[in-house]
């Protein structure tokens, strides 16, 4: 709410002082979102580049998917796949 009320005290302070154009006014609500939509792509970007392996993780979840196979075969279900 804060931010919303800096963004629109700024368009104000910019209609009145008249150092934008009122032609080209109408299109900062555009820019914001626009730059909005850019910043969050960033942060996805980040995240993904940043995203944490964990091998001890991976490790535990093939010992489940091997435990559920074995399971599965005691229980008469044909799993497939090559082990």
């Amino acid at each position: 709410m804060t931010l919303l009320v800096a963004i629109s005290a700024l368009w104000i302070g910019l209609l009145q002082t008249s150092i934008i154009p009122r032609s080209h006014t109408w299109l900062l609500p555009i820019y914001f979102i626009v730059s909005l939509g850019c910043y969050g792509l960033l942060m996805v970007g980040v995240g993904l580049m940043q995203f944490p392996t964990c091998p001890q993780e991976a490790i535990l979840l093939q010992q489940d998917v091997a435990e559920a196979k074995e399971f599965l075969k005691q229980k008469g279900v044909d799993v497939g796949g090559c082990d």
